[in-house]
């Protein structure tokens, strides 16, 4: 039996890299034990997983390691099953821009839903700073506020005035690192700059759609020459939560959550519950209207989607 990482999965083959640095291919070998999650694909990457080889001599997983934590997210095709995009993971950095593509706030909010309940601290990069105008730089100003003020880490980086690089650098040093972002945020890019034997391809933002072109195809893991891991995902187009209760958001927007344990009732779901401390602060301007509204958008959706099921069943 050997241990190893699962760096890449292509379907029913998996990438490994075993202890001793070496990589094989392997493919899942009868029943595997796993966490009790009801996911779309048995193995993502970031798991430690047992192989051993076969009659054939084809290396074959026997076990998953118990996960230290992973990050999931709805699956496009089956609204009720999760989709692992990674597990074992130390932190996750999430990559966006102000322009080319234009800011979509939310994305931020949607993005933290994921990796939240498994308290994966999240680093905020706003790329592409060479191209910020005047405007551009007193939105991120505020948005930096608004998110180190509830303990994320927010920085702004361009690949080419070299702007933060190196402390970039610094901060997936020794660590794996889950890198995700919404197509055309110069995510492949950004990690060639910092670490230019990746290679990652890279592509242009549509000249028809002004939306980014998806250079990544699966999940991959890379090792960095300065030490660490990079999970590289596939770009974002959007993320939903059909899979969650509203209750699910609700303690998972930080400090809405930290206010709660004021709130009138235990379930309040910070809408129209009379003395809802989130309400509140809201109107004292205490916490963030964005986020509040960002809120709202995600339970509204959810609460939407199970009333269609209710009322469409046959």
């Amino acid at each position: 039996m050997l241990q190893g990482i699962v760096m890449k999965s292509t379907g029913s083959w998996y990438d490994i890299r075993l202890e001793d640095g070496r990589h094989i291919n392997g493919r899942v070998g009868g029943k595997l034990r796993l966490d009790d999650l009801k996911t779309t694909n048995p193995i993502a990457v970031g798991d430690k997983v047992i192989v051993e080889s076969d009659v054939n001599n084809d290396f074959v997983i026997r076990e998953v390691v118990p996960r230290i934590n992973y990050v999931v997210r709805q699956s496009p095709r089956k609204k009720h099953n999760l989709h692992l995009i990674a597990s074992n993971v130390d932190q996750a950095v999430v990559i966006v821009t102000m322009v080319e593509p234009n800011l979509k706030q939310g994305f931020i909010d949607r993005f933290l839903m994921m990796t939240e309940p498994y308290n994966i601290p999240v680093i905020i990069v706003f790329n592409k700073a060479d191209l910020y105008d005047e405007e551009h730089l007193i939105y991120y100003n505020y948005l930096h506020t608004l998110y180190t003020s509830i303990g994320y880490e927010v920085y702004i980086t361009s690949m080419v005035t070299g702007q933060n690089i190196d402390l970039l650098k610094v901060k997936l040093m020794g660590k794996t690192t889950l890198i995700a972002g919404q197509s055309g945020v110069g995510k492949s890019s950004l990690l060639n700059a910092l670490e230019p034997d990746l290679d990652l391809r890279t592509g242009e933002l549509s000249e028809y759609s002004g939306k980014g072109q998806h250079t990544t195809t699966f999940a991959e893991m890379h090792e960095l020459s300065f030490g660490g891991f990079i999970i590289d995902t596939p770009g974002i187009k959007a993320l939903a939560f059909n899979n969650l209760e509203v209750m699910d958001v609700a303690h998972n927007f930080r400090e809405f959550f930290i206010l709660s344990a004021d709130c009138k009732f235990s379930d309040c779901s910070h809408r129209n519950e009379p003395k809802c401390a989130v309400k509140e602060a809201l109107e004292k301007g205490e916490i963030s209207e964005l986020r509040y509204g960002n809120y709202l958008s995600i339970i509204q959706e959810i609460e939407n989607q199970n009333y269609w099921e209710v009322h469409n069943e046959v």
